[in-house]
């Protein structure tokens, strides 16, 4: 039988998005270069999120781009026969741009590590930097995230979920487990 731990609530998701808005602001003096790119599905979301938050902000609207990193992934092929691609939108050349690459779970690194590959054949930011709402641990690869929502002690077996509005219909993150 699965339990399941919340862990993030709707309100929880709001504060994060938030401080972590701020945090970029701050870190990046303001938004000039600056562009998001969110790693489809959940993190697609979450990088429109910020950017909107930024524009209440700093009434500035920042370029989105969205991308898909499935052919990839170094594990496509135990996963799947044959993996579902979707189309990256990335709307603005990225040349020299700071990018900001967003994702709901940092986990292993192999993700992060294939959306730079994905994100390098579009160009050549003069930097990256990563946003996540959830660290996990259990790092394979030496990826850390620059803006954290939390950070999440778990075991190896256990899952992350994270629900968003625009997709699930709730904001929520839980722990599964068998």
């Amino acid at each position: 039988m699965k339990t399941k731990r919340n862990i993030l609530s709707s309100q929880d998701f709001k504060r994060i998005i938030t401080r972590i808005s701020h945090e970029i602001i701050e870190k990046h003096k303001g938004t000039e270069n600056l562009a998001l790119v969110g790693i489809q599905t959940r993190g697609d979301f979450l990088a429109k999120r910020l950017a909107d938050q930024i524009q209440s902000i700093e009434n500035v609207t920042l370029p989105v781009g969205s991308m898909d990193i499935n052919m990839y992934r170094d594990d496509w092929t135990k996963i799947t026969r044959q993996p579902t691609v979707r189309p990256s939108n990335i709307p603005f050349s990225v040349d020299d741009m700071e990018i900001i690459l967003v994702d709901d779970v940092l986990f292993t690194g192999r993700t992060i590590r294939a959306a730079m590959d994905a994100l390098m054949d579009f160009g050549r930011p003069s930097r990256i930097e990563l946003a996540i709402l959830v660290d996990r641990g259990h790092r394979e690869l030496p990826i850390q995230a620059d803006y954290k929502g939390i950070f999440v002690d778990t075991e190896h077996q256990e899952k992350i979920c994270v629900l968003v509005e625009e997709h699930d219909k709730q904001d929520i993150v839980f722990i599964e487990q068998d």
